[in-house]
């Protein structure tokens, strides 16, 4: 095939797909549009997920009439002048591609006045042609309506996800701009979902209570913006204590100069800054603003500008860190952490009160003897727990499996240390038991054993609980209904994107409702590394119903998790692979002694 060029109408398609993935990036160009242009008020309306209407308002300076029709030219911009310019981009768009991006794979209506203007200009283009162009009467500042967009690109249309997912897209696109500019008043109104408005006033804890709850941003800490020179970067906005963790990365938000960005390397710092305040694979809640000079960072690295590369990561790095820690040291000290964490008493409150006020559920009462086999009939074994033998469907024996009588020796259990590990003593030396983790070891294979039987134990609620889910949650909540109800969740639907929670698996004891399924749904849409929706799920409700460490155990308490840990199929780790114990040899023991 000879070398041509392609048509216009060819390469404005393929320009358009880099820049406009999918309805979330038109609005995100819009968006910044709309900012760069001073606005103080962004109206968002959607219909069908945005693929048959987005319409953006704005109050911004608007944009003069006689460059209206030169703003939907590819590569015409008011934000770059010459190449020396890109080295410090100060606005959020500098390209001049997403207006006839969008107008090339949609119909678009744009009405707008200028500031300085007396009369309006309407102007409508279709698949990048131009439609109309006439004098309208408008306010000051823009209207861009966007209709049946990517309606020439049948390939892109049937890569889109549901109507619920793409909107939940657009909702995460519009609050990350809300975090970014409190001063800007955010309103966004989809056809499918949750409403969304953002106060306006510059206070950046109210927007964080419109995004994530009141509960939420009330415990959320401050980062206060330290006194650096203008070369040094400035950290400030807010963080979450240890207490309130989550199971992915999708509620930390890192804006660089305003602008929301991706970047593994400040959320290492993020994570790094928790290390030894919160459990492993749990993950913070963070709103992290960096200022900086803009030389020292490069926004074009990326068609949609989500990725951005520094010039000194290892300076980014040790802000963003030590801000982090200063303020989990300042606001919430070690020990209050731990405690807070933790939600028990103290270590110094007597054994029998510490246990009794929380053990509500009796998690550690062993299994009745129906029970025990309907849960080894559910891992493969048929036989009794002495005798454990697997066979197959025709009744022979088969290659028995590293079974929990080899995995673990029989234990005497001696005490508890720091109140937070048991020790034991076995035939070849010592064990020292990580109560968490193997707490988290057992109700991870209960729980993911009554999944499997569809048959779990749900405690029902006095008064139901009330949740919001967002669209993301919405359709998983939708599309694996039977594997959550499996677990031991009741929960319909309450209107709009409110849901009733009426029972709770019983292994959960007094946690919240909520949080618990919110968690669950977070974990699922995450993967969590797991090989099946049953474990990702019962993985979350192990970390909630698990032990902490600061737990006084008394000593029949520490005997039945330890019998239970014998009884688990892998009883070394806990299910995201930390271990459960470490064992101290007899010899080990006595050659730190000197015996040998």
């Amino acid at each position: 095939m000879p070398i041509r060029l392609l048509r216009p109408d060819v390469s404005s398609k393929i320009a358009a797909g880099e820049v406009i993935e999918r309805p979330a990036s038109a609005v995100k160009e819009l968006i910044e549009n709309s900012l760069d242009a001073g606005a103080t008020r962004i109206s968002v309306e959607v219909r069908g997920g945005g693929s048959e209407l987005i319409r953006i308002s704005d109050n911004g300076v608007g944009i003069p009439s006689d460059e209206v029709s030169l703003a939907f030219q590819r590569f015409a911009t008011s934000k770059v002048n010459s190449a020396d310019d890109l080295d410090g981009i100060k606005t959020l768009g500098f390209r001049g591609e997403a207006l006839p991006s969008i107008s090339a794979v949609s119909r678009v209506t744009l009405v707008t006045r200028y500031e300085r203007e007396s009369e309006g200009t309407r102007f409508e283009v279709h698949d990048g042609d131009v439609v109309s162009h006439e004098p309208a009467g408008a306010p000051t500042g823009t209207t861009i309506t966007v209709r049946q967009l990517f309606r020439n690109l049948p390939a892109r249309q049937k890569f889109l996800k549901t109507i619920g997912t793409e909107t939940s897209r657009i909702q995460i696109a519009v609050t990350r701009y809300a975090l970014a500019y409190p001063e800007v008043r955010f309103e966004l109104n989809p056809d499918k979902g949750r409403r969304f408005a953002s106060p306006g006033t510059g206070d950046l804890r109210s927007v964080v209570a419109a995004v994530y709850g009141l509960q939420n941003a009330e415990g959320m800490l401050d980062m206060s913006p330290t006194e650096v020179d203008e070369s040094s970067p400035m950290v400030w906005g807010l963080v979450s204590p240890p207490s309130m963790d989550r199971a992915n990365r999708s509620y930390i938000c890192f804006f660089v100069n305003r602008r929301w960005v991706q970047n593994r390397f400040l959320s290492f710092a993020l994570e790094q800054a928790y290390h030894g305040f919160m459990a492993e694979r749990r993950f913070p809640m963070g709103v992290v603003n960096i200022n900086m000079p803009y030389e020292d960072v490069d926004v074009n690295a990326h068609p949609a500008k989500a990725e951005v590369r520094f010039r000194r990561e290892n300076q980014i790095f040790g802000a963003v860190q030590q801000a982090v820690r200063q303020a989990l040291i300042t606001h919430s000290p070690v020990p209050e952490v731990q405690r807070s964490a933790s939600g028990h008493a103290p270590p110094t409150a007597s054994p029998q009160s510490a246990s009794g006020a929380f053990w509500l559920t009796a998690p550690f009462s062993r299994p009745s003897t129906s029970e025990r086999a309907r849960l080894a009939e559910i891992a493969g074994w048929t036989g009794g727990h002495e005798n454990r033998q697997p066979s197959n469907a025709a009744g022979a024996p088969v290659p028995e499996p590293l079974a929990p009588r080899n995995a673990l020796p029989v234990l005497r259990v001696l005490g508890q240390v720091q109140t937070t590990y048991i020790a034991a003593e076995g035939p070849d030396g010592m064990y020292l038991i990580d109560q968490h983790a193997a707490h988290e070891r057992v109700m991870f294979e209960r729980v993911r054993a009554e999944a499997t039987a569809r048959n779990p134990e749900v405690q029902s609620l006095l008064e139901p609980a009330i949740v919001q889910l967002n669209p993301e949650h919405q359709e998983l909540l939708e599309t694996q209904r039977e594997i959550v109800g499996s677990l031991g969740f009741a929960v319909e639907p309450f209107g709009g994107d409110s849901f009733l929670i009426r029972g709770v698996p019983a292994l959960l004891g007094e946690a919240d409702p909520a949080g618990a399924l919110v968690g669950i749904l977070d974990l699922m849409a995450e993967g969590g590394g797991f090989e099946s929706w049953e474990e990702r799920a019962a993985y979350s409700i192990a970390c909630h119903s698990a032990i902490r460490a600061g737990k006084v155990l008394s000593h029949q308490e520490m005997m039945e998790l330890t019998r239970q840990l014998e009884d688990c199929a892998q009883p070394n780790t806990c299910p995201h692979g930390r271990p459960t114990m470490i064992h101290l040899s007899s010899v080990h023991l006595e050659r730190e002694f000197g015996r040998t």
